[in-house]
């Protein structure tokens, strides 16, 4: 028995939905634990590629069990969609497969119009919001006047706090945004027959995960975003609004801290960012581009450019500490095959002097420089090695590399977009793979 987390160490994007795909096929139960449909995983399995919102990635293993934690904001519409699409492509889904926990919070019409309205009143000054309602539906659980999955089984109080929210968010709308009002009544009927279709999955997960825990299953935890997204630890406030760290696996799904075994930090083998904020090692030349094209860096969710660098090890450093990694799971190196040379950010520099952490003063980060070590580049696929010796010399030199000036070992390597395209240098879940 084995409870897993795995997380991503930048700012989203790793490629955490294939190692969680990776890990599923050895997982009982597989739970997403913060977030909302603002985050994207794209898995690509025999050929087809699978983009998933909501529902855990480990759905594609028609033996695990998915569970959405009562830390993520689910918009009820987006997981009705992404769970007739999953149907569509032939993957069983229902209450016996799928558990939404009754204490997760709905995003709400309301909470996606005051999302847009306020990033557009914002300007330049802009954060770079996907527009999904889930910094307002955090906003208003925090307020305490949120509503539930559980509030779907009792339609007086849904309806009771839908109207008190609407008056409220209507008037933000008109009077401070200028824009139209929203009607109760095409939101109060839609959310009713949601409750219908909902109703039959929502269960209680931290019960159901302490059950599965004493029946010594394997359970693998999946966060969205990355550690420098965190609305605590990230560079704030260009962050989400949730903790996408090891810790909120606990607050997230309802388990005590004591049950984690083993955290995986996500490491995309360089550096990508989407909207606005400081990237210190962000490249605006050709070889970012070259980065940008051949690693397709659009984002899984709104389709947008992501900003591409150099692997920034100071943010993997400071994400090392912050979730108490115990693996890497390095992705994408594939996409760096073909340079002739390779640099690692491995220190920043302001005014004269080396900084070794990722600074919390916005302005100080983003005068930052990088400090580069260069490391020799390699040539031809490597989308066939299946062992760790079977790398280049150089890209296991890089590698090496990395695990040294982090201090945490790699578990797996991903060589390629396919399921298949990845080398496990240790099971989790299990003992060390031959």
């Amino acid at each position: 028995m084995a409870n897993v987390v795995v997380v991503g160490t930048q700012w989203g994007d790793e490629g955490k939905g294939k190692v969680v795909d990776l890990l599923s096929a050895h997982a009982n139960r597989v739970v997403r634990f913060q977030g909302g449909n603002n985050a994207g995983h794209t898995l690509v399995v025999k050929g087809e590629k699978t983009i998933f919102h909501l529902v855990p990635s480990g759905i594609l293993y028609p033996d695990t069990r998915c569970l959405i934690g009562n830390g993520v904001v689910v918009d009820p519409e987006v997981l009705l969609e992404e769970i007739q699409g999953l149907r569509d492509k032939g993957v069983a889904i229902g209450p016996e497969r799928l558990g939404l926990s009754e204490r997760a919070h709905l995003i709400m019409p309301y909470h996606k119009a005051i999302d847009i309205a306020r990033e557009r009143a914002k300007g330049k000054a802009k954060i770079g919001t996907t527009g999904r309602g889930v910094g307002p539906c955090y906003e208003d659980k925090a307020a305490r006047v949120g509503i539930r999955a559980i509030d779907l089984t009792e339609p007086d109080i849904l309806k009771e706090k839908l109207e008190a929210n609407l008056n409220e968010k209507n008037f933000c709308l008109t009077n401070l945004f200028g824009c139209e009002p929203l009607e109760y009544e095409p939101i109060a009927e839609r959310c009713l027959s949601l409750s219908y279709e909902l109703s039959p999955f929502i269960v209680d997960v931290s019960t159901e995960l302490d059950e599965a825990m004493r029946r010594k299953e394997n359970i693998l935890f999946e966060g969205a975003q990355g550690t420098h997204l965190d609305v605590d630890h990230g560079t704030y406030p260009y962050v989400t609004s949730s903790n996408p760290v090891a810790a909120a696996a606990c607050t997230g799904a309802g388990i005590g801290p004591k049950r984690l075994d083993s955290i995986v930090g996500i490491v995309k083998a360089y550096s990508t960012r989407v909207g606005s904020g400081p990237f210190v090692s962000e490249l605006i030349d050709e070889t970012g581009h070259y980065l940008q094209e051949r690693g397709q860096e659009f984002g899984a969710t709104t389709g947008r450019r992501r900003r591409c660098g150099w692997l920034d090890l100071v943010v993997v450093r400071y994400s090392a500490r912050i979730n108490g990694l115990t693996h890497l799971a390095i992705t994408k190196l594939d996409i760096l095959t073909g340079l002739d040379s390779i640099n690692l950010c491995i220190a920043y520099e302001y005014q004269g002097a080396r900084l070794e952490n990722v600074p919390a003063r916005l302005s100080t980060l983003y005068n930052c420089s990088p400090v580069y070590e260069e490391m020799d580049g390699w040539k031809g696929d490597i989308s066939g090695a299946r062992t760790f010796e079977e790398l280049p010399k150089n890209v296991q030199a890089y590698v090496r590399k990395i695990e040294e000036l982090v201090g945490v070992p790699a578990s797996i390597i991903s060589v390629g977009s396919g399921r298949e395209e990845a080398i496990l240098c240790k099971n989790l879940f299990g003992d060390t793979i031959p």
